[in-house]
């Protein structure tokens, strides 16, 4: 694979290679405008991919990049930091850029049908629109060196997640409801963040993340320190939709158009992660005081509460997307509590969780999307008979939810594997617990949908089975893709596990907090 992707850049011009970095975040950015001006939906969106595989392409330059020369920093301007603004990619963000171009993508391929029934005619350039800025916002997040960058990018990828969330309403009203308590909250929890930033630079003098780091080697205990740490916690835990801070989540998710709900569940929440994780282990001073009892005291009872109350909420929702809505809150709390493990082997399982739950979280929200696109699917008992009608969709669900319990030859066993391991050998047996307890939950809510898809008869009309809208071939190729990724990733997990592995060394030094 290597060797064909070092052919495939030798090809590429000069101008691409040097220049990889602030192509990735430009290129949707500029987009969006120009989608907005194509005004037809279907012009819109080949114009969207077409830039979304240019990224794919700037990211796979970067990935190369960095598998050679273990990071990449590209400065404006000239100005060397921590001087200027600066782009920086190592083995942590380049996981996440990764995931955020590869479900981008797919997203896109797979949202043109959902698109077309769901959205006005007149809005479906905005819609694209909105989306590539999105797109844009959350690379930004993950590729930026500079602290308020971060915050800058953040918005931008908020605001039109509030606008994709809202253009749900005209097929479901509560669309608009959700989306207007996404902003509220969301707007909270960047203003709690732009001032952590606020307090990071009274005590630093500097906002480029590296230069932060090393100014605050010489700090000590410092209040304005702490009270930095406590915003930007509080503000990235809104925005990771981190338990008892995640109520914005579930209606988001559940009434927003299809497509846009498939790129949010699989990449909004694991960029927030990601950030939350360059803050606390990678900007702050890892083994301060306040840090490690964060981590130990706050950061892993709300990842357990998680865990386990979301999934007892997800057992009593009868709406599919809700389900999948909760479910996510508690694989969110596998993740936040591989951090709060703060060891390189609990933040590596809590990074490919991330992976793993995005391409299989995706493919589930896919699934469902055709559910309703070819149905009219939206609740549980609306799955009678699936199994035999629709079997290469019901197949793609199957894989992607036995993949969420965590079932042997799939992804998701792996990392939770991992994260059981690295909870015993810091020796929190009571995290090993959870883990398992919240596995069996999932074996419930997902086996009562496997229930009424392959054990309940379909409906009939006339003593015939009801046929549905054909499926589109658009979007059932991503959704296959996902579900063989996820069993791909069980038996070769090197590209996730290796990325998260190297991440997690150099944050923490192969140790721990």
């Amino acid at each position: 694979m290597n060797a064909v992707l070092d052919a495939f850049i030798a090809l590429l011009p000069a101008w691409t290679l040097a220049h990889a970095a602030p192509l990735l975040v430009v290129s949707p950015l500029l987009s969006g405008p120009i989608a907005l001006m194509l005004t037809r939906g279907k012009l819109a969106w080949a114009w969207a991919l077409l830039i979304s595989l240019a990224t794919l392409v700037f990211a796979l330059v970067l990935y190369s990049q960095v598998m050679d020369h273990g990071s990449v920093t590209y400065a404006f301007g000239d100005w060397a930091p921590p001087l200027g603004i600066t782009y920086h990619v190592d083995t942590l963000n380049l996981l996440v850029l990764l995931l955020v171009v590869f479900m981008g993508v797919l997203s896109l391929i797979y949202g043109l049908p959902s698109v077309l029934r769901e959205i006005a005619p007149a809005n479906q350039a905005a819609f694209f629109a909105a989306f590539m800025l999105c797109f844009a916002g959350l690379l930004g997040v993950a590729i930026t060196g500079d602290a308020f960058n971060v915050f800058v990018f953040l918005e931008i990828s908020s605001i039109s997640t509030y606008v994709l969330v809202a253009m749900g309403g005209g097929a479901d009203r509560r669309a608009l409801t959700s989306s207007f308590n996404y902003l509220i909250l969301g707007t909270i929890g960047a203003t709690f963040f732009v001032i952590g930033i606020g307090f990071l630079y009274m005590a630093t003098g500097t906002l480029n993340m590296a230069d932060i780091t090393v100014q605050l080697q010489g700090k000590g205990d410092d209040r304005v320190v702490r009270a930095a740490f406590a915003f930007i916690f509080i503000g990235l835990g809104l925005k990771t939709a981190m338990f008892p801070l995640h109520t914005w989540l579930p209606g988001a998710y559940a009434h927003s158009p299809t497509m846009a709900g498939v790129f949010l569940a699989s990449t909004a929440t694991k960029v927030a992660f990601y950030t939350m994780i360059r803050f606390m282990v990678g900007v702050f001073l890892p083994g301060s005081v306040f840090d490690s009892a964060i981590l130990l005291l706050v950061l892993a009872p709300m990842a357990v509460a998680a865990m386990l109350i979301c999934s007892v909420q997800a057992l009593y929702q009868a709406n599919l997307r809700k389900i999948l809505a909760y479910s996510s809150v508690a694989q969110l709390g596998y993740m936040l509590l591989g951090l709060s493990m703060g060891t390189a082997a609990g933040v590596s399982a809590g990074l490919l969780h991330m992976f793993n739950h995005a391409i299989l979280k995706g493919g589930l929200f896919m699934a469902v999307g055709i559910f309703a696109l070819s149905y009219g699917v939206r609740r549980v008992e609306d799955l009678r008979g699936l199994g035999k009608t629709m079997p290469l969709t019901a197949a793609g669900f199957t894989v992607c939810g036995l993949s969420l319990i965590g079932v042997p030859v799939t992804a998701g066993f792996v990392s939770k594997f991992y994260l059981v391991s690295a909870a015993l050998e810091r020796g929190w047996w009571w995290a090993a617990a959870a883990i398992l307890i919240s596995s069996v939950l999932a074996i419930f809510y997902v086996g009562r949908m496997l229930e009424m898809m392959y054990l309940q008869k379909a409906p009939q009309v006339d003593g015939k089975i009801a046929k549905g809208e054909p499926v589109s071939a658009l979007a059932l190729a991503p959704l296959l893709l996902l579900a063989a990724a996820n069993i791909w990733f069980m038996f070769d997990a090197s590209l996730p596990k290796g990325l998260a592995d190297a991440a997690a060394a150099a944050l923490l030094g192969g140790g721990g907090l």
